[in-house]
């Protein structure tokens, strides 16, 4: 195994680890709910209840601070070059799979890997590691036996 020490960077990992873990905590001790990204945005797409607009204002309101962070962050510290090495064609595969493993799991990594695990799910802690053993396997797959 290789590190790559010019792009090893622990201590943005960590500062956004207690940043995602803050706002986790802060969601359910002011909103009593998970901060799980495919169940808020499956609140947009299929909603349920009498909340009517105030369900769905907030939940507008959070996927939109998701698709504007990395804009502001851009705007603050500038472009940087990303490179992805895959084609479109594969990036639309690995969405819909990933999506429809959240739903099989009934939810995301956000959901069971942050918020379950804090709270001490099994089915979180199960959930995490076929997440975890799934990208292990796929990586393994793609850049070892297929390449």
């Amino acid at each position: 195994m290789h590190i790559d020490w010019n792009h090893f960077t622990p201590w943005a990992a960590l500062a956004g680890g207690l940043i995602l873990g803050l706002a986790a905590a802060a969601f359910v001790l002011l909103h009593g709910r998970i901060l799980g990204i495919s169940g808020i945005v499956g609140g947009l797409l299929h909603p349920q209840g009498s909340k009517g607009g105030k369900d769905i204002a907030w939940r507008v309101a959070f996927v939109l601070g998701l698709l504007a962070a990395p804009l502001l962050y851009q705007l603050a510290v500038g472009v940087r070059e990303v490179r992805i090495d895959a084609g479109w064609g594969m990036l639309v595969l690995a969405g819909l799979l990933v999506g429809a493993g959240t739903r099989y799991a009934s939810g995301c990594t956000s959901g069971h890997g942050v918020c379950g695990l804090s709270r001490m799910s099994l089915r979180s802690l199960v959930a995490t590691l076929a997440f975890m053993a799934a990208g292990f396997a796929t990586v393994y797959l793609i850049r070892h036996v297929l390449a």
